[in-house]
């Protein structure tokens, strides 16, 4: 791939050297480009704002650090952690494995929630719908003890129940406690033993 881009950048410097070679053989003035020039010159600036925002944008990520390599973040609805951080954009692992290339101006210009950004501790809940009519205290005692009979579950802040809503068929109660995990997976494992 860095082959092809030398043999490119090497053939388009090569056309320009010759084409401007032949004009001045051919006694043509190269005063009379200089309009075009001009025009090229700002159609350049125009096309390349994009590429200098970018790149501004990765010098103030790896200065400010609001995310660093290992962080577990959130942009535009997406999970995953950040693999990298270069120049013009940062790549992003999903859950799933997949890796998502964003512009670095993206971080600076759009709400970005980064999960792990001071510790690992990340707060956390699962809902549960239980049968009207049903024991509400043995309900909030059962979810308590169900998040702290997990040992991935942290004893401090102690684990808390909610009641959340009146559902149509159910009360809706929602169970919060916190854990240490630096990825979506971890995170989803621990509420799933919950």
């Amino acid at each position: 791939a860095g082959s092809h881009a030398i043999e490119s950048l090497s053939f388009y410097g090569l056309l320009i050297t010759f084409g401007l070679a032949a004009l001045k053989y051919a006694n043509v003035p190269l005063t009379v480009f200089t309009f075009l020039g001009g025009a090229v010159a700002i159609g350049i600036g125009f096309g390349s704002q994009n590429i200098l925002n970018n790149f501004i944008s990765g010098l103030i990520l790896l200065a400010e650090r609001p995310i660093k390599v290992g962080d577990l973040i959130s942009i535009d609805g997406t999970f995953g952690n950040v693999t990298q951080i270069g120049a013009r954009s940062t790549q992003i692992r999903t859950g799933e494995n997949l890796d998502i290339i964003v512009p670095n101006s993206s971080f600076l210009e759009n709400n970005v929630t980064n999960l792990t950004r001071r510790d690992d501790r990340l707060r956390t809940s699962i809902t549960v719908g239980v049968a009207y009519g049903s024991d509400l205290r043995q309900v909030i005692k059962l979810l308590e003890q169900a998040a702290v009979s997990q040992t991935a579950v942290l004893d401090r802040p102690k684990p808390f129940v909610w009641f959340n809503d009146f559902g149509d068929n159910a009360l809706a109660f929602q169970v919060h406690f916190f854990i240490n995990a630096r990825t979506l997976t971890a995170m989803k494992k621990i509420e799933t033993e919950v």
